[in-house]
């Protein structure tokens, strides 16, 4: 459950306050302010469902708009009532309604039952900041509308929050994507998850991805997300934090002492100060030389290697994951830079270098070598180093991070390719 938002916030949750209010009722924009226009909405969507209309987001009115956040509804059938029917009135469409109960269209619905109806509404938004807790609601909704998603727990951050794994597919052939290792690069989380429920829907429903059936990807391919790998960094970056909580605090004394970086904007690391990509056992060694030479030598922003390898709860997470799966290939998605980092050392798997080269036609993203100052002891590097197979950084977008949500659509057109190569490129 968010924490209790009162009018004069601003972040990330008042960002997710202010998208569920506009599923629900109106809201006049969702820029992260809780100001004038986001009170009158909020309570009025609390007298639409009988509560005070104190304009506070306490635990009540977050309990009310639960099916705004998450895009489904619970009903309870009446007698006489049809999928056809409870599609009109609840803005969804008969098919979505069958496969979300996993229902075949000649059966009656049992009066008495409770069914999830999902609204016509997309379920991950793109165009609002993100946080561990819309991450949460998301997963919920895409679950709720697409049951054979599964989604588990692989690990938890410094602070408790779990670090999720979406799978989708049912082929022999393992791929494994995902993103936001580095906190103020959360953009690439709905890149992925937006790929995620385009690809869902069209398992249910019909249809082709780059001429491609998305059951025939279904069958053949199991695709693995881990959607956000530093959940406590995206919350510190994007508001979401609680500026008075302990964490909060420790994270800006920790900034204090690198005064060249911008914070929160310009922290990478998780809540402790360490850098995700720079913690595995990919010449862990000579990272930590290259960076302590730069004066990253304690906890900081970014580029503070840690201890040790997978120094990091989460980065150890995502280590033991992938070992205990067998992954042909995977890409790490960062920002900012249009480029597809595809090679780590002197590895060189077979077909990287034709299937980065086709990435690079369809993106329009330069396919590169690692600099070598920053080659090291990334997940992509250790993934190579460890199998010799296929794995790629890929960082979107251009600019200054955090990437504002104005680029997200380019940058998603500009990725779709890259996303799906991911799962037939080395076939083809």
């Amino acid at each position: 459950m968010p924490r209790t938002l009162r009018e004069g916030q601003r972040g990330a949750l008042v960002e997710m306050l202010q998208w569920g209010l506009r599923q629900a009722v109106c809201c006049p924009q969702t820029d992260g302010i809780f100001g004038a226009g986001t009170l009158r909405a909020l309570q009025a969507f609390q007298q639409t469902q009988a509560l005070e209309a104190d304009g506070i987001a306490g635990a009540q009115t977050w309990k009310a708009l639960h099916p705004y956040l998450i895009n489904c509804f619970v009903h309870t059938v009446q007698p006489g009532d049809t999928p056809r029917k409870l599609a009109a009135h609840y803005d969804s469409t008969p098919g979505a309604i069958l496969v979300a109960n996993q229902l075949k269209e000649s059966v009656q619905l049992l009066a008495g039952a409770n069914i999830k109806i999902p609204s016509n509404k997309a379920v991950v938004p793109t165009n609002i900041r993100w946080s561990s807790c819309l991450l949460d609601y998301v997963l919920q909704g895409l679950k709720a509308r697409f049951p054979f998603l599964q989604i588990t727990k692989i690990g938890s951050s410094v602070l408790g929050q779990p670090i999720w794994l979406v799978r989708i597919g049912k082929g022999k052939k393992r791929v494994g994507y995902n993103a936001a290792h580095h906190a103020n690069e959360w953009l690439t989380t709905p890149v992925l998850l937006h790929f995620l429920e385009q690809y869902a829907a069209g398992v249910a429903h019909g249809g082709h991805l780059g001429g491609v059936e998305y059951t025939r990807l279904f069958e053949n391919y199991t695709l693995d997300m881990v959607p956000m790998v530093n959940p406590d960094g995206v919350d510190l970056v994007t508001g979401a934090l609680d500026t008075s909580s302990e964490a909060f605090l420790t994270a800006k004394e920790i900034a204090a002492g690198f005064p060249f970086i911008p914070f929160p904007d310009g922290w990478k690391a998780n809540i402790r100060g360490i850098d995700l990509n720079l913690c595995y056992p990919a010449d862990w060694k000579k990272a930590q030389r290259a960076k302590f030479a730069k004066g990253f030598v304690k906890p900081a922003p970014r580029d503070y290697v840690g201890t040790m390898p997978l120094d990091a709860p989460e980065a150890h997470a995502m280590y033991t994951h992938t070992l205990a799966e067998d992954y042909r290939l995977i890409l790490a998605y960062h920002s900012q830079g249009k480029l597809i980092y595809w090679k780590y050392n002197g590895y060189d798997p077979a077909g990287s270098w034709a299937l980065a080269n086709r990435m690079q036609g369809l993106s329009g993203y330069a396919a590169e070598t690692t600099p070598d100052y920053s080659g090291s002891a990334g997940y992509k590097d250790w993934f190579i180093a460890r199998y010799n197979r296929s794995g790629y950084t890929i960082e979107v977008g251009a600019g200054q991070n955090p990437l504002p949500t104005s680029q997200f659509d380019q940058i998603y057109r500009d990725n779709i390719g890259i996303l799906l190569l991911g799962m037939i490129g080395l076939e083809e």
